[in-house]
């Protein structure tokens, strides 16, 4: 178990840093540098606003999903129908949840039209998440990871088109960084979706409210501990922007520097992505979880 643990992880990180210090040091970067710190910096806020309550769109379905799969992987085929019907329910209050307290706190016109897509792009990503916790619960460790990248480099190939191709005479718009991300989410949830339904022999919409409230109060628990941790890294920006006269551009200048944070934090998330599923399976069949 270790050497699988220490292979797939050299394999993870490989990838990790070969795709993602490009996407924050040069796409990211580039855009905000193009569009300006104020253009930038309400997109920021709209981006880290569209978190807030993304814990609407999953409710600790995939990490207890992820551990459940890695135990039991028999359950993937009798789980997967009737958890994506729940998960499309969770969307839809999501949706209306979000737009309401937007509504409320004062974004209007163009602002909420950036946030609807953002929305649509947390939607994406946590249907991507979903469908990976049952990759990794199957300890398809290779095919997780290079999917953990698929959207990444997408989006790489996508904006450097959009900076540098000249296919514009336009300046680049925050819009397109925004258009493209959902352009990149979405092939990439139909690709890993296609890996994944073809593991299981048959995948319909299935309504069962007895298993939805099962499903929910197992997941409760993981549910709580993210939404605490997305309110604590995510709502500095919204409150920047939301309390400052030149709110969005305060926003940006903070986003210069949060980007660097967001990367530190990802080699923890990355170990702690493969370690879930693998002290999940070794607790099943009673494994020494130390030497």
């Amino acid at each position: 178990m270790q050497k699988k643990f220490v292979t797939n992880l050299a394999f993870l990180l490989f990838l990790n840093l070969l795709i993602k210090p490009f996407w924050i040091l040069g796409i990211d970067r580039a855009v905000q540098n193009t569009v300006g710190a104020s253009s930038y910096g309400l997109y920021a806020a709209l981006f880290n606003f569209s978190f807030l309550f993304n814990i609407l769109l999953d409710i600790g379905i995939t990490n207890f999903n992820n551990r459940n799969i890695s135990q039991h992987n028999h359950l993937l085929q009798k789980h997967l129908s009737g958890i994506l019907t729940l998960r499309l329910l969770l969307a839809f209050v999501y949706f209306l949840f979000s737009l309401l307290i937007a509504y409320l706190l004062g974004y209007r016109g163009e602002q909420l039209w950036i946030l609807l897509v953002l929305l649509l792009n947390q939607a994406l990503i946590s249907f991507i998440l979903y469908l990976r916790s049952n990759l990794a619960g199957l300890h398809l460790f290779k095919i997780d990871s290079m999917i953990s990248v698929l959207d990444r480099f997408i989006m790489i190939l996508l904006c450097s088109i959009l900076l540098w191709g000249g296919i514009s005479d336009k300046e680049f718009q925050i819009e397109w960084f925004v258009w493209a991300q959902t352009i990149a989410y979405f092939i990439t949830a139909v690709f890993t979706f296609m890996i994944l339904a073809s593991r299981v022999k048959t995948l319909s919409i299935k309504w069962d409210p007895k298993f939805f409230l099962i499903i929910l109060k197992k997941s409760y628990p993981f549910a709580i501990l993210i939404l605490l941790m997305t309110f604590y890294n995510r709502i500095d920006s919204v409150m920047i922007e939301r309390m400052l006269v030149n709110g969005a551009e305060q926003a940006g200048i903070y986003a210069q520097a949060y980007r660097l944070l967001d990367a530190a934090n990802m080699i923890a998330y990355l170990f702690s992505g493969l370690l879930l599923p693998m002290f999940s399976h070794m607790i099943k069949h009673k494994s020494l979880l130390r030497n």
